[in-house]
């Protein structure tokens, strides 16, 4: 799909509890979500995406990411909702977002610059019980730093479909990213990653900060 066809882009925070630990937050009660532009979203086709330097480390977050197919009526199931689905990464201006946290301001100038949504190819979903024991990785130069599965999320897919809609709407073309599983690290010039899930590449890239 291309970033065009793209309207809101939900994300999950802290829904692994591995993830809440290792970066010290506490496990939330209720789905918490955030949003990035649709212009934060950038292909990971191979080639090299930009990322801005110089406002300290930006860490990398490897995530199942769920395309709506149709708009939201109650009653739907996720697999009735989802028509497709990808792995990506939730890039993120870690010392900016502690700025933030401590200010109590929004995320969005840590979590919503551009390039900061990467996306691998979009492949049919086959329903939320097909896929919850298959596992996602992400490789750092040829060294694997996070695997997960969806089963071991904090509020499962129906869950967070639902909270997402009650609250804010969900329509044909939203994405949601789901959370990501512990490993997060930062990134450095010219990493190279790769997403793959059950052991097969579901999109690569290269960084580069500028």
């Amino acid at each position: 799909m291309t970033t065009r066809a793209i309207r809101n882009i939900y994300c999950v925070g802290r829904n692994y509890r591995e993830h809440a630990a290792e970066l010290g937050n506490a496990v939330p009660e209720a789905p918490m979500l955030f949003m990035k532009p649709s212009h934060a979203a950038a292909a990971m086709d191979g080639s090299a995406i930009t990322l801005p330097a110089g406002h300290g480390a930006i860490h990398y977050e490897a995530e199942v990411v769920l395309h709506v197919g149709r708009d939201y009526r109650e009653g739907l199931t996720v697999d009735e909702l989802v028509d497709r689905f990808a792995l990506g990464l939730d890039m993120t201006l870690r010392e900016v977002q502690d700025t933030l946290k401590k200010k109590g301001q929004p995320w969005l100038a840590a979590k919503g610059f551009r390039g900061s949504a990467p996306l691998g190819p979009f492949r049919p979903f086959p329903g939320a019980a097909a896929i919850r024991d298959t596992s996602f990785a992400l490789k750092r130069n040829g060294e694997e730093v996070q695997r997960g599965t969806t089963g071991m999320m904090i509020f499962d897919l129906q869950t967070i479909v639902d909270y997402c809609a009650m609250h804010y709407g969900l329509g044909e073309g939203d994405l949601i990213f789901t959370g990501t599983p512990a490993g997060v690290g930062a990134v450095a010039d010219g990493d190279r990653f790769e997403l793959l899930w059950d052991g097969e590449e579901a999109g690569s890239c290269r960084f580069a900060l500028v």
